[in-house]
């Protein structure tokens, strides 16, 4: 959050929007006349930064590359068209509050001032003075938290880190055909015709003359031979699936956190907490 006291380093800086879009450069800086906090600033955009566009300071952080506002690049390049001469109406504050969607602002009749890096310091203690004046009968006033009557609270950021799942890639089981070529050896069988001759003896003289003695006669043999035959069934050799297993890494992390400190001025010296 920025306040009365860093008015100074905003000016002149670059401005980001909240993707980290550069914006343009910061000009000048506008006071709520209420509450003397910063409520505004002009960025000028443009190939020479010859436009100056009002955009809500009251969200943004410095940064140390500049000015990181909570509005895109965008909405501020049709932000409505005021002229920067030191002051805003209220009308011209109401039209950009409702532009930018921050309801009424801080007050239904506020009005915002400009003021320079010069006016900084003294605007500074004329807000603290003011402040001072309200909380009459307080020894201070906590400006991030309630008024309390001798103490203020100082916070600090911390780091919550944590893990969230998301995907990183797919895997899949897909099953397809192939074919390959198996030769295999069968052994076969075949029959062929071999002619036997035998001489006329006294064993077989009975056969031979059995029949006319001259004729025609035929005799038939049938021959057979194996012939390989190949058939094909389908047989299950092995199940595959697909499985995961949890692998823990260490990853390190690490980020800017702001904290607030603490000086105590008076007494003999000055300390920091």
């Amino acid at each position: 959050m920025i306040g009365t006291e860093t008015i100074s380093r905003v000016i002149g800086q670059d401005v980001y929007d909240t993707e980290g879009q550069k914006i343009g450069s910061a000009s000048e800086v506008y006071l709520d006349d209420e509450t003397g906090q910063p409520e505004w600033v002009t960025v000028r955009t443009g190939l020479f930064g010859t436009k100056e566009s009002f955009v809500p300071i009251r969200d943004a952080d410095l940064t140390n590359d500049g000015v990181r506002v909570a509005v895109t690049k965008d909405r501020v390049k049709d932000a409505p068209k005021i002229d920067t001469d030191g002051h805003l109406s209220p009308a011209e504050e109401q039209e950009l509050y409702r532009y930018y969607g921050l309801g009424t602002g801080m007050a239904t009749e506020t009005t915002a001032g400009r003021t320079e890096t010069t006016d900084a310091a003294r605007m500074t203690e004329t807000t603290d003075t003011a402040r001072m004046t309200e909380t009459t009968g307080t020894v201070g006033h906590d400006t991030s938290g309630p008024t309390t009557d001798n103490a203020m609270t100082r916070s600090e950021e911390r780091l919550n880190v944590g893990t969230r799942s998301e995907e990183t890639g797919r895997a899949r089981l897909r099953k397809y055909v192939v074919s390959e070529n198996v030769t295999e050896t069968v052994p076969v069988t075949r029959e062929e015709v071999r002619v036997e001759r035998e001489p006329i003896t006294d064993a077989n003289v009975g056969n031979a003359l059995d029949g006319p003695a001259i004729s025609e006669e035929e005799h038939e043999v049938t021959l057979h031979a194996e012939r390989p035959v190949v058939e094909k069934e389908a047989v299950p050799v092995e199940r595959v699936r697909l499985d995961k297993t949890t692998v823990t890494d260490q990853e390190q992390v690490s980020a800017d956190v702001r904290k607030e400190e603490i000086e105590t001025e008076g007494g003999d010296d000055t300390r920091r907490m």
